[in-house]
């Protein structure tokens, strides 16, 4: 059996606490321990004329059960139902999930596994063994819930002991396995804000994985989707993840979609977009030529969903 370092636990009973002592005691292999679970500040699903408030807080069964998202937001949703299992969705939350390490099968072994093989550019070693000649760490994006929101125009709020700053969460990430977020180390996110105008667009989230559950993504999209009466495109948002170190989002959805009629045709070439800019590497589970392509498949997917067209097994990949 493999046993956690000896550590120390805190437990604040508010959030300047927290970032207090975040400050003062935060880093990469924790000696302490600072527990957010009792912070009421964190919690809380509400609409109100900025959008949706979730705080950061919530469980992400309750994201995936709550009667708000699940009307409105489908794909926020599942992307919580599918993450893990039901013990650990009952204590894992939404914050915990969109700030989730990156991954890869180097980094996430046993240290004598590790050592073996002399470490890696991420912890304790000098170079990214999955590709030997990057100046960065290549350890890719796991998160269900973060493509989601970032194709839903989400807003994270963050804390420390100087105040709140809201940032787009697309502007969360950098692409780099080993600094990922902008979030600083003496940061809490409190909460995120879906805005208004994605009330009613229509949004779908599909994962890839080896397994019908428990598996961590090896390939996720969000796509998000806006209609008139006409059946034109007024808004179109595509993100991937498990493909970079980041949520990848495909700037073809929106410049090639908006304005126009979906047809069948327009998705094809919006998912050749989506697999171009996909680099599956061979750093998590199957064949990165295979996690490849169905970035196309489930781009084409995800599309014809949001934009309720059937596509004919022959019509895909």
């Amino acid at each position: 059996m493999l046993r956690l370092p000896e550590f120390n636990y805190y437990q604040p009973r508010s959030l300047k606490q927290a970032t207090k002592a975040l400050a003062d005691l935060g880093q990469f292999t924790p000696r302490h321990l600072i527990s957010l679970r009792a912070l009421r500040e964190l919690k809380g699903i509400r609409q109100n004329q900025e959008g949706l408030w979730i705080g950061a807080g919530e469980s992400l069964t309750t994201i995936s059960n709550h009667r708000l998202i699940a009307n409105h937001f489908p794909a926020l949703a599942h992307a919580a139902e599918s993450v893990s299992t039901p013990q650990l969705r009952n204590m894992g939350t939404i914050g915990g999930n969109i700030l989730v390490d990156t991954r890869c099968n180097y980094y996430d072994q046993t240290f004598f596994w590790r050592q073996a093989v002399g470490f890696c550019m991420k912890k304790d070693g000098d170079i990214c063994l999955v590709a030997p000649g990057s100046a960065k760490c290549l350890a890719i994006a796991s998160s269900d819930t973060s493509p989601v929101l970032v194709s839903l125009g989400a807003e994270a709020i963050l804390v420390n002991n100087q105040g709140e700053r809201r940032i787009k969460l697309e502007d969360l990430y950098r692409d780099d396995g080993i600094d990922y977020s902008t979030k600083a180390k003496d940061e809490v996110l409190k909460g995120l804000f879906i805005p208004p105008e994605s009330l009613g667009r229509r949004n779908v989230y599909l994962k890839l994985r080896r397994r019908g559950s428990f598996d961590f993504p090896i390939l996720g999209v969000a796509a998000t989707m806006e209609a008139d009466e006409r059946g034109e495109c007024r808004h179109a948002s595509i993100v991937l993840t498990a493909v970079a170190s980041a949520p990848k989002i495909v700037p073809e959805a929106s410049t090639l979609l908006q304005g126009k009629k979906v047809t069948k045709e327009l998705i094809d070439t919006v998912a050749d977009a989506a697999a171009k800019i996909s680099h599956p590497l061979d750093n998590t589970d199957m064949d990165y030529w295979y996690r490849k392509r169905m970035a196309k498949v489930y781009t084409q997917r995800a599309l014809a969903q949001v934009a309720g067209i059937e596509l004919a097994a022959r019509q895909i990949g």
